[in-house]
């Protein structure tokens, strides 16, 4: 499998549940690393809300990477919710951290796990779900005379042209779907020098 879907884009999202204030934060993410630096961010940002708790998806099915996060709210009340708001809507490649500011009022375990994950939803569906195709991306070099035919195959397997340089020879790096990537490459060498492919 290819494809995936997440977030169209970033935003921030508030929503008032019982006199408490729920910002849900949502942003694209492709590594733990981001998804943390992210986290941090937001942390640094409300520290001092009540919680910021979280969630982050990467990739699916056995290839699937998750965690999740209370900050201090009861146990499975929070960061649980905010997944599965993700995987309700399908989506992956993203993190979500609420932030919390309390309001007077206890909400119960009950009341916390619907409030998590009515902001997380809430904020997914303002943030809108694409459709993203996994890819390859692909450097390489040809010679004017190869051109035509260098182009002729971008535009057959729809190859994303990310930035190109003309000097003496043309060195181009593309993006590719997955799935065609194997085939495309085949062709490629016959007209082209592969630099790089990953």
């Amino acid at each position: 499998m290819d494809e995936y879907k997440t977030i169209a884009k970033n935003l921030s999202y508030e929503i008032k549940i019982e006199r408490s204030l729920f910002i849900a934060h949502v942003q694209k993410i492709d590594t733990e690393e981001e998804a943390k630096i992210f986290i941090n961010k937001i942390k640094e940002e409300h520290k001092q809300a009540t919680h910021n708790c979280y969630a982050y998806r990467i990739g699916l099915g056995k290839n699937e990477i998750f965690y999740y996060n209370d900050d201090g709210e009861p146990s499975g009340t929070a960061g649980k919710p905010i997944y599965g708001a993700m995987a309700r809507y399908g989506v992956t490649n993203l993190v979500i951290v609420v932030t919390r500011y309390f309001g007077g009022k206890k909400l119960g375990v009950r009341g916390l796990i619907d409030a998590y994950g009515e902001a997380a939803s809430a904020a997914i569906q303002e943030a809108g779900i694409i459709t993203k195709f996994v890819s390859k991306t692909i450097s390489l070099q040809c010679t004017y005379p190869q051109l035509n035919q260098v182009n002729y195959l971008f535009n057959k397997y729809k190859a994303e042209i990310i930035s190109q340089e003309f000097g003496e020879q043309i060195n181009y790096t593309v993006v590719v779907r997955e799935k065609k990537a194997e085939d495309f490459l085949k062709k490629l060498k016959a007209h082209s020098k592969i630099i790089n492919c990953f």
